[in-house]
C-alpha cells in the first residue's frame, strides 16, 4: 500500500470504530465533508496539516494514520446510511 492507501484505510477504520459519519469527522476537524470523502476514496493528496487535524479529531498519534493493516485484515466497512434515530 502507498501512503494515500494507508491514510484512506486508517481514516475509514478509525472513523467507523468511533461511530463517526464523514460529516461529523469533517465538522469536528474543520474541513469539508466532500474532502473527507475524497480522501477515503484516494482522490486527494492531503497536506500534513490536514492529516494532523484528522489525527487530533480521531484522538490518535499522526503515525497511526499511516499504520499498515495486519495481515488478513479486511477493508473497513461503510457505516449504515441514513440518520440515527433520535432518543
Amino acid at each position: 500500500m502507498d501512503a494515500r492507501d494507508l491514510l484512506a484505510w486508517n481514516m475509514r477504520r478509525l472513523r467507523v470504530e468511533r461511530g463517526l459519519s464523514q460529516e461529523k469527522l469533517a465538522f469536528d476537524s474543520g474541513i469539508d465533508r466532500t474532502y473527507v470523502s475524497r480522501l477515503e476514496r484516494r482522490i486527494e493528496n492531503p497536506s500534513i496539516a490536514i492529516v494532523e487535524k484528522l489525527a487530533l479529531t480521531l484522538d490518535v498519534p499522526i503515525a497511526q494514520m499511516f499504520a499498515e493493516p495486519a495481515q488478513g485484515d479486511t477493508a473497513p466497512q461503510a457505516m449504515r446510511a441514513g440518520r440515527k434515530p433520535k432518543g
